[in-house]
């Protein structure tokens, strides 16, 4: 629309999410669904957190990292189950333009911060394998905190840019998104303006921020790999790659979902699968971490142990004093 049409147009306000149609008859069985998810990832996550926090043993920049990502996963979780929820139960579908950029910019600086996290999780894991003698040098306490606030840093650095371009943008006509949280792409579909500048800032910020983490990522684990694969032993390599195959399994799923998301020819018919692909990566990832790392991490399992005989005896001495 040009310029000198803008001032006779109204403003949009708000937002209609479409999610995925009007399903009537599956509104409650969604939300239980979700409600369930949302609980069992606050739960595992927020779990996984305090038995890193708790645990001496555990008191390592393999778990300082994870217990990082666990919290990190419930803040990103948080930004969006809870708005899908509310909207499930009540009715209301609608999202004011503030709540929808600010809902905008905590995804983003997450999602940001996450490929950083996943990144210095992946270094972690390179500098165990490949260079041994070097890592209790190297991953220090102050470095493991630099990479922590780092991630963040980068995250909410980047998306700080990016979103404060975005609330410049008019908003004049349709105000119906059509999917279930407040996307980038989806949104910038929307906008009256020219959308080029956005697009290139998007992929102009992507490039600086996103890919050298991935980048990183992805060299950490072809060094990795190189390196189990010289080890003789069949043991020996067995063991060395069961200390970074749970991070494997949640890069893989995270980055595979994300990418195919993106890659996607941007047409209606694929609209469903790119809502259902988009869960993988905002719904059911923060979900299957911490199962991933408990139920494949002997660490964790034993933490976890710990923690539950100590709650059973700490019970049982209460009982046995009121009694008394």
């Amino acid at each position: 629309m040009a310029d000198r049409d803008w001032k006779n147009q109204t403003a949009v306000t708000e937002f209609i999410f479409l999610g995925f149609g009007d399903l009537p008859d599956l509104k409650i069985l969604l939300f239980l669904m979700f409600l369930v998810i949302y609980i069992a990832t606050v739960t595992g996550n927020m779990l996984i957190t305090a038995l890193v926090v708790t645990d001496q043993h555990l008191h390592t920049p393999m778990y300082f990292f994870l217990g990082n990502l666990s919290c990190l996963e419930t803040c990103y979780t948080s930004t969006i189950l809870p708005r899908m929820l509310a909207s499930l139960l009540t009715g209301d579908r609608t999202i004011s333009f503030s709540g929808c950029i600010t809902q905008l910019y905590f995804f983003c600086a997450l999602a940001a911060t996450e490929c950083c996290l996943l990144a210095a999780m992946s270094y972690d894991r390179y500098l165990a394998i490949c260079k041994p003698l070097h890592y209790s040098t190297i991953m220090n306490t102050r470095f493991c905190l630099q990479l922590a606030a780092g991630s963040g840093l980068n995250g909410c650095l980047a998306t700080a840019i990016f979103v404060l371009f975005m609330s410049h943008l008019i908003f004049c006509g349709p105000n119906e998104i059509d999917h279930f949280y407040c996307d980038l792409i989806p949104l910038i579909k929307l906008s009256c303006s020219d959308t080029h500048l956005s697009i290139l800032l998007d992929f102009v910020l992507a490039c600086v921020f996103t890919l050298p983490p991935f980048l990183l990522t992805l060299t950490s684990y072809v060094c990795i790999l190189t390196t189990i694969l010289r080890i003789p032993s069949t043991t020996g390599r067995q063991k060395a790659f069961s200390t970074c195959s749970s991070h494997l399994i949640v890069v893989t799923i995270y980055y595979g979902t994300l990418m195919i998301v993106h890659v996607l020819p941007n047409r209606d018919t694929l609209n469903i699968l790119n809502k259902v692909l988009s869960l993988c990566y905002t719904v059911l990832t923060p979900l299957v971490n911490p199962l991933i790392y408990s139920l494949r991490n002997r660490d964790v399992k034993e933490a976890l142990s710990k923690a539950v005989s100590k709650y059973v005896a700490f019970t049982k001495t209460s009982r046995e004093s009121s009694i008394i």
